[in-house]
């Protein structure tokens, strides 16, 4: 009888154990709508790595690092304008940097590592790199160092208005 209760307790617990991953599997689904019903863009597997995964882009290959055009810097997965090209310089560290972000368009958040600062979309939360201060590249003693598969850049003469 004892051999049984336990078979019986066991197979309970499974039961449950399995009735839980359903329900979160039903949450991701839940929430996988969600991210669809904001318009977020689908990312390729090597943009979700950085963008969801904060990853690191191997420096000195983003498409966007010695790009000169005037222009605005949007985030790739939701498209929010986060910098201008007036802010990116030359900082030879191997990503795009900007001494400063459109207002409000980027969130800084203390890094796992306790040492750097991680700046994400204020919009939709996608990893965008890290922020230094104290280097003095700039007058304004900032660098948002970012992945340039993070960003998609909008060309100034191809906002309305400017052609």
């Amino acid at each position: 009888m004892n051999g049984k209760l336990v078979i019986l307790t066991l197979l309970t617990c499974s039961l449950q154990a399995c009735s839980q991953q359903n329900t979160k599997s039903m949450d991701n689904t839940q929430n996988q709508t969600q991210v669809d019903s904001t318009h977020w863009r689908k990312l390729t597997p090597e943009e979700a790595y950085v963008i969801v995964h904060k990853g690191t882009e191997r420096p000195g290959t983003g498409k966007l690092l010695n790009n000169t055009v005037k222009g605005i810097y949007t985030c790739r997965r939701c498209g929010a304008p986060l910098f201008t090209s007036s802010d990116k310089f030359p900082s030879e560290c191997g990503w795009p940097s900007f001494d400063d972000a459109i207002p409000g368009a980027v969130k800084r958040i203390p890094d796992p590592d306790g040492e750097r600062i991680e700046i994400e979309c204020a919009r939709c939360g996608a990893h965008l790199g890290h922020v230094f201060t104290g280097e003095h590249f700039t007058n304004k003693d900032t660098r948002y160092c970012v992945n340039s598969i993070s960003m998609d850049f909008i060309p100034a003469d191809s906002v309305k208005g400017n052609k």
